[in-house]
């Protein structure tokens, strides 16, 4: 089971859908682009504590976060 986790102010949100079902899949994609188009930055785990930021939908990656824009100043 992958999984994508949207990090917001108050914590996080979890999605999990199965690589190998298509509608899932899609909908996974879909919650992709929805998000980087909101302009949260998408990172695929690759181990403990390291990550790889993504412009892409990875439909293999097993865990996927995104971060909100950071606003400061």
């Amino acid at each position: 089971m992958a999984a994508q986790i949207v990090m917001d102010q108050s914590g996080d949100t979890r999605f999990f859908f199965n690589h190998s079902d298509a509608t899932e899949l899609a909908s996974a994609e879909k919650r992709f682009m929805e998000l980087t188009g909101a302009g949260f930055t998408a990172a695929v785990r690759l181990g403990p504590g390291e990550c790889r930021a993504v412009k892409s939908f990875d439909g293999t990656a097993e865990e996927t976060l995104f971060y909100p824009r950071l606003i400061g100043g």
